[in-house]
């Protein structure tokens, strides 16, 4: 699947947004989460990227979970790949960030 550049004023955008209202941020981050827990891994990196351009940034969440700002941006670029470790953790410091955490339940209406 391939998506599309984000322009600067989209980003920019979203940037405006999250800073202002936290539950846009819960919400664009638990929009990530679902992605990727629905096997939609070109969404959820795209997702994340977003939120994490729009809040934290690569640089200061690389320093916050020992990884390299630039893998980082690279593991959630549109061909990277994250391992489980990786995602896991990064989802870590940033629910934390939040003061939320993920709960999983199964599709009532799965079949």
């Amino acid at each position: 699947m391939k998506t599309m550049a984000l322009s600067r004023s989209f980003k920019e955008t979203v940037k405006a947004r999250a800073e202002r209202d936290p539950e846009y941020r819960v919400a664009l981050l638990g929009e990530a989460v679902e992605a990727f827990a629905a096997g939609d891994a070109p969404i959820g990196k795209a997702l994340m990227r977003d939120y994490i351009n729009a809040t934290v940034g690569f640089e200061q969440l690389g320093e916050a979970v020992d990884i390299d700002p630039k893998n980082l941006m690279r593991m959630f670029g549109p061909r990277g790949n994250p391992r489980l470790t990786n995602l896991s953790t990064v989802l870590r410091e940033l629910s934390r960030r939040e003061a939320i955490h993920f709960k999983v339940e199964p599709d009532r209406l799965a079949g």
